[in-house]
């Protein structure tokens, strides 16, 4: 489902114990409460999986859906 508004582009950054995922998601400032912008059902769910994949060490995905860092033990 489509919310009416204006759309902008934002970077998200999705943090587990191993990695950072930087993805560019569209976010919708809303006709009917421009305070703030929010994700559409679809953006929602693709974090979600992005989260699960980063989880479960899915390098090869993340790299298609953002730039992806990984943790490093410290010195």
């Amino acid at each position: 489902m489509r919310i009416p508004g204006q759309r902008i582009r934002r970077t998200r950054l999705i943090q587990t114990e191993k990695y950072v995922v930087a993805v560019e998601v569209e976010m919708v400032v809303p006709v009917d409460d421009p305070s703030e912008p929010c994700n559409e059902s679809e953006t929602v769910q693709l974090l979600r999986e992005i989260k699960e994949r980063a989880e479960q060490g899915d390098v090869a995905w993340l790299t298609t859906k953002g730039k992806v860092y990984a943790a490093v033990g410290a010195a």
